[in-house]
Parts: structure tokens; sequence; C-alpha cells
């Protein structure tokens, strides 16, 4: 272990710091789970806060798990490999 924070512990870190939406992966059962249950689109969210216990998406809705993640455009040499 590296000791550098990661997956929702590194949601609420960058919360308390002042981000004010992050783009997350999101489960209610892990942050493995958010990060590899992908069925449909309902699998990220931006958080907007974290409180009880609970991250809270733009929606209002409330999650356990919230990931950081980056998306980005692919670009044509991605796509090739």
């Amino acid at each position: 272990m590296d000791g550098e924070l990661k997956g929702s512990d590194l949601a609420i870190l960058m919360l308390k710091r002042g981000n004010k939406k992050i783009w997350c992966a999101v489960s209610d059962d892990s942050d493995e789970e958010a990060m590899t249950d992908h069925d449909g689109n309902d699998f990220t969210a931006y958080i907007v806060a974290f409180e009880d216990g609970y991250f809270y998406c733009t929606a209002g809705m409330q999650w356990l798990y919230a990931v950081p993640i980056r998306i980005h455009e692919i670009v044509h040499q991605e796509a090739m490999c």
C-alpha cells in the first residue's frame, strides 16, 4: 500500500477541500463495485456533498460509495491500440 488516499476516502477529502462537483463512479456496495458494475449508464454521478455517511449527487440521490474518476475523449491513437 502506497499510503495515498483513493476511492470514497479521496472523494470525502476533495469535498472537504472545497471541490463543488466531483465526477464519480457510485455504488451502495463498495468502491470496487462502483468501478466494475457498469450496467446501463447509472453508475456515474456528479457528487456534491457528503453528509451523515452518504454521498449526494446533483440529482439528490444518496450513495454509500463514490470513487472519483476522470473521463476524457478518446483520440485516434488510443482507438487503434
